[in-house]
């Protein structure tokens, strides 16, 4: 190898893609969420591992008091923050040889935290989950897929409530017609058959 592409190798990504699909966009705290990891490449090279990766960004806006050199005092200023409240890399496979011509899908399951933070969009702050497909390589930049906005809330109450039924078994004890020799039960005071009191 040249002197030329070990440099020109170690700022530029191989010449591969990969792309990242969901069944659907929407998720609970607690809930895996199955991707499929596309891979394909024009060009041989080791990479370190294929995964998914999942981030939370907040992202607020405030105001902050910065020197004025015009001014020459501090004036308000409208200023947007930016801060990582969870992310994880989840591997879908280990070392892997990418050869000229390679295709192939791989299934990662993105694990959604069981607490954190739901998406969240107001005037002042919003709240973005995202996720995405890697081929690391090691000494050169990764290649990434496009980063796909995924919506998390907390999971839903369970709307269905089934009500227990308890049903009684009643026996019923019954006795001759001190009159009539009829069984009547024994609770009865006067028969049913001939209408004789017994009690």
């Amino acid at each position: 190898m040249s002197l030329f592409k070990k440099v020109k190798d170690k700022f530029t990504s191989p010449k591969a893609r990969i792309s990242l699909q969901l069944s659907k966009n929407s998720f609970a705290f607690g809930e895996a969420a199955e991707a499929i990891l596309a891979v394909s490449s024009d060009e041989v090279f080791d990479a370190q591992e294929v995964r998914a990766e999942i981030v939370c960004i907040e992202k607020a806006r405030k105001t902050e008091y910065q020197y004025d050199s015009f001014a020459k005092r501090d004036v308000p200023r409208q200023v947007q923050e930016s801060r990582t409240l969870y992310s994880a890399k989840l591997p879908a496979t280990g070392t892997q040889r990418i050869t000229q011509g390679f295709s192939k899908n791989f299934q990662v399951s993105i694990n959604i935290p069981a607490t954190g933070t739901p998406t969240f969009q107001s005037f002042n702050s919003r709240i973005s989950w995202f996720v995405k497909g890697v081929i690391a390589i090691h000494g050169r930049p990764d290649v990434t897929s496009l980063p796909i906005e995924i919506q998390v809330h907390p999971p839903s109450a369970e709307s269905d409530v089934k009500e227990k039924e308890v049903i009684r078994e009643v026996v019923v004890i019954k006795t001759p017609c001190k009159n009539c020799g009829a069984l009547m039960p024994e609770t009865d005071t006067f028969c049913p058959n001939c209408g004789a009191r017994n009690a």
